[in-house]
């Protein structure tokens, strides 16, 4: 007979399984740009969903300009990712982000030690270190009823550009040369090893 695990019910403070994390870029109203790094988001054909608290720089610059790319980060840049975690693009600092210690700065380019390079169809710039870069259009913004803290905003992908030394092909991402950062339980990951593929890969 098989031996199943024992489990225990549990109240976790936070919920981040382990997903990849995602530096997006916005357009501030003088039309500099913010850096966000957010962990919380999924994509579906060329629909990505994203978290975004609310009462931050990147939720205020989505609903006045709704345009931004997603850039995703390799394992190798945790420690410049890190670099932007105590920061804010929001001047003043608003009171509950006083209370977790951030403070607030201009330009997260430099304070992460990050390239920006233009977009093509969006106006945020990219982060050219980042090795995957998703221009895209915001398309609705919700915020839920039994959870008014955050939004769920709705974004088409309008243009993908990768490091070559990613792409197989064509038009494909290398799955055994992308290494994305992950963020788990608010511990940075990279990939393991290849355990297989799904019937449906083509490559």
């Amino acid at each position: 007979m098989k031996t199943l695990p024992n489990t225990s019910s549990i109240t976790p403070k936070i919920l981040y399984y382990g997903t990849p994390v995602v530096l997006l870029t916005t357009l501030n109203e003088d039309r500099t740009v913010n850096i966000s790094p957010i962990s919380s988001s999924w994509a579906l054909g060329n629909c990505i969903l994203l978290g975004i608290g609310l009462g931050g720089k990147a939720i205020e610059n989505l609903e006045r300009t709704p345009e931004c790319v997603l850039n995703i980060p390799d394992a190798s840049l945790w420690e410049q990712v890190e670099r932007l975690a105590p920061y804010t693009g929001k001047d003043p600092v608003p009171p509950y982000k006083q209370e977790l210690g951030f403070t607030y700065k201009k330009d997260k380019f430099e304070a992460a030690g990050f390239t920006s390079t233009s977009s093509t169809s969006v106006q945020p710039d990219r982060i050219a270190e980042c090795p995957l870069q998703i221009e895209a259009e915001v398309k609705q913004i919700r915020i839920p009823e039994y959870s008014p803290f955050f939004a769920i905003v709705e974004t088409q992908a309008v243009s993908v550009h990768a490091h070559t030394g990613i792409i197989k092909g064509e038009n494909h991402i290398d799955p055994a040369k992308w290494n994305p950062l992950i963020y788990n339980f608010r511990h940075y990951f990279s990939l393991g090893e290849e355990l297989g593929k799904t019937y449906r890969s083509e490559t």
